[in-house]
């Protein structure tokens, strides 16, 4: 792995960090929906979809972690702390859709 990343590198990291765990609460909510509506076929594809995505921004956020190796190499912007916040939203909005689809699949 490389020590260091141009702006627009880290720019495109952050936005991939942002993008995948944005798609990612969405397919959480998705399987929500399909849930709700009894079609658990639906809502296992978009639990599955979700975590592709949480995957990829992970692997993005490791990838920083890697870049910065504990000593401040990577800039922490405004826009990176937003981009932490949905990666935390999104893996607690997948982890809340698993506890409700388990509630419909109980009441189904």
């Amino acid at each position: 792995m490389r020590s260091t990343v141009n702006k627009d590198e880290y720019e495109m990291m952050v936005m991939n960090l942002i993008t995948n765990s944005g798609q990612s609460k969405s397919e959480a909510m998705s399987a929500i929906h399909h849930a709700k509506q009894g079609d658990f076929a639906a809502c296992d594809l978009a639990f599955e979809a979700c975590s592709e995505f949480i995957k990829r921004a992970h692997d993005v956020q490791t990838s920083l972690i890697g870049l910065d190796e504990g000593e401040g190499k990577v800039p922490v912007t405004l826009v990176m702390v937003h981009a932490q916040d949905h990666l935390m939203n999104a893996m607690l909005m997948r982890d809340l859709a698993k506890e409700i689809v388990d509630l419909h699949r109980r009441l189904a």
